[in-house]
């Protein structure tokens, strides 16, 4: 399904003639018909001679609603630009002309309209000549012409034909399986409530969908779906859509913002991408200057900085990056408008190459000029290069819906990068760039290898500890740990990272001191001296070093045993509570000629690790 749209000046009989083509009025405001003047986008439908349903966006030719025009220009396949055979080329009609060579729209025609007013074949073919000029290096230049007229029907059947034969070679719009519909028009129907329409591109939208509106982030559902005032159960991309959404009200939704699935989208203040200047242009650009950007169906103030360059002359391109006053949804390889805010003049635009940068360029720096142009020029392989290097880690699949490629250039893609081993597989379908994963190992090896250096009497750093530090996701994470654990660079213990070499010794002094606190446990084992007391005679490091080597067991925040100890009480309470069945807190305590807080300490933790269990007031082998 196709989506035409018809362009031109505002006399020049556009809506005139999708009337006669449709038997639909485009112009539905009170104020359109009165001042025969399209304001607003006007929608209509028909089928084309070989039995195609075609969907037309009839957008308003007057100059003070070129932001209406931009809201509607954007998705279309093909372009009528409509054209009265008594006036010819105007201002307004050479406005549109940049405007669809900026968009690079991918095909159209030209329909030259009251050709019953000019009955002279010269006048037409001065007309046609003048015209032809105009198309000059445009995207329209090789457009074919076809003469109507709305009131007597004549060239209308051949404007049907030709606009089949643009069409048929056409490719179908990609289906990236993540939709998103640019608002163009929100209305509410009695009994139904909030109707959204727009052209749907990336992906299909189905009865039942949860739908995210963006930026707003309001949640709701498909509850209905019309093309062409027919009902739908699957609405695909390139087709005129209209979307009954339930759980949002009208006045909660506006113009510019996108209907998509949860997850799929993510807004932006900031942008990089191509841009040029129109030749006939007032004035030079300069560097910061206020802009409005038109993008899909929104439009918001920009300030745009220029990159590699301290001004832009009439004709010239440049790299630029916008800094956006509102966010927005858009993605790599969408075309876009730049106006002059006031007084107001339509200035260029270009093509998005990156719609999520990761910060404020320097405007003179050569490797964001290089990555820029490598994402513009570049082959599939290189474009998905460049989204995994400013991803970091991710599934293939995002990825290549980040790259926006379709399935066989994605493959070969893949395949490319795999071979020359620019990307590296941490798990099926989860890369990162080889680049990125060598300097994450790296950096990840010098931080346990310092750790162990300002911490030697520690197994490792903590795995939290070093999560935080390396500011990276949890699955990442858990898939560095993996594959550093596969290749031996690292070893977990007990929720420890270390080196393999690493282990934990002591000087001669640091063995004095741990033996003469061993000889003090074992000489009264069952009370023996606390954390605190212990801390105190062999410092912090030691004990807790050999807690981490496990000499020690630490039962509470106040209670050590010396490991062989411990396992002596665990086999001594086993064997009464074998023979007695459970046992108190004070018979625990005279068991081993011990303190309370001893007793109780010792109890709570084989709680803990699943030794014993607590009912009521007894202990009981679990």
């Amino acid at each position: 399904m196709r989506v035409i749209g018809t362009a031109g000046h505002v006399d020049h009989g556009k809506s005139t003639l999708i009337s006669a083509l449709t038997g639909v009025h485009p112009d539905r405001l009170k104020e359109e018909q009165e001042r025969e003047m399209t304001i607003e986008l006007g929608f209509g439908w028909l089928t084309l001679p070989n039995n195609e349903e075609i969907g037309i966006v009839d957008v308003p030719g007057h100059r003070d609603f070129i932001g209406n025009m931009l809201a509607g220009v954007g998705g279309i396949d093909a372009v009528v630009l409509v054209i009265a055979a008594d006036e010819g080329v105007m201002p307004q009609t050479k406005e549109h002309l940049a405007i669809l060579d900026l968009l690079q729209t991918p095909t159209g025609m030209i329909a030259l309209t009251k050709t019953d007013l000019v009955p002279d074949a010269e006048w037409l073919d001065l007309v046609e000549s003048d015209i032809r000029e105009s198309l000059a290096n445009t995207v329209l230049q090789d457009a074919p012409f076809v003469h109507v007229s709305a009131k007597n029907g004549a060239g209308l059947d051949n404007l049907l034909d030709t606009l089949s034969k643009l069409l048929e070679d056409k490719p179908a719009r990609l289906d990236l399986g993540r939709p998103r519909l640019p608002i163009d028009r929100a209305f509410s129907i009695a009994g139904f409530g909030t109707v959204v329409t727009g052209t749907l591109a990336d992906g299909n939208l189905s009865l039942g969908d949860e739908v995210l509106i963006l930026p707003s982030e309001q949640k709701g559902r498909v509850r209905g779906l019309q093309t062409h005032k027919k009902k739908e159960e699957i609405s695909v991309p390139g087709s005129r859509t209209a979307v009954n959404v339930s759980g949002i009200s009208l006045e909660d939704i506006r113009r510019g913002e996108v209907i998509t699935k949860p997850g799929q989208y993510q807004i932006t203040r900031r942008l990089d991408a191509r841009f040029r200047l129109l030749d006939d242009i007032s004035q030079p650009l300069k560097h910061n200057t206020e802009v409005k950007l038109f993008v899909g169906a929104s439009e918001t103030i920009a300030t745009l900085r220029l990159l590699g360059a301290e001004i832009l002359n009439p004709g010239e391109s440049a790299w630029i990056q916008l800094e956006l006053r509102d966010p927005i949804v858009t993605v790599r390889g969408d075309r876009y408008i730049l106006r002059r805010p006031s007084p107001t003049e339509t200035l260029g635009g270009g093509v998005i190459i990156d719609h999520q940068p990761i910060g404020r360029h320097k405007r003179f720096d050569k490797d964001v000029i290089e990555k820029l142009t490598s994402l513009a020029q570049g082959s599939p392989a290189d474009v998905l290069y460049q989204a995994s290097l400013a991803n970091g880690a991710d599934t293939l699949k995002k990825l290549i819906q980040e790259a926006r490629l379709e399935d066989t250039d994605a493959q070969e893609a893949i395949d490319e990068l795999f071979a020359e081993k620019k990307i590296f597989e941490l798990e099926k379908d989860y890369v990162i760039a080889t680049t990125h994963w060598s300097a994450l190992t790296e950096r990840t090896l010098n931080m346990v290898t310092d750790y162990h250096e300002k911490f030697s009497l520690r197994v490792g750093i903590p795995r939290q500890e070093m999560k935080s530090r390396l500011k990276i996701d949890t699955k990442l994470f858990n898939a560095l740990l993996k594959k550093m654990g596969e290749t031996k660079h690292l070893v977990h213990v007990d929720g420890n990272v270390k080196m393999p070499t690493h282990s934990i010794t002591f000087t001669e002094s640091q063995q004095a001191k741990i033996h003469a606190l061993k000889r003090r446990f074992s000489a009264n084992p069952y009370s023996p001296p606390t954390i605190k007391a212990s801390y105190e005679e062999v410092g912090d490091d030691i004990l807790n070093a050999l807690i981490e080597l496990g000499d020690f067991i630490k039962v509470s925040q106040e209670v050590i045993f010396q490991e062989s100890d411990y396992e002596k009480m665990v086999e001594i309470l086993r064997t009464y509570l074998s023979e007695n069945e459970k046992i108190t807190l004070s018979e625990s305590r005279d068991l081993f000629s011990t303190s309370r807080r001893y007793a109780q300490a010792f109890l709570e933790h084989l709680d803990a690790t699943g030794v014993t269990r607590r009912e009521d007031d007894f202990r009981v082998l679990r």
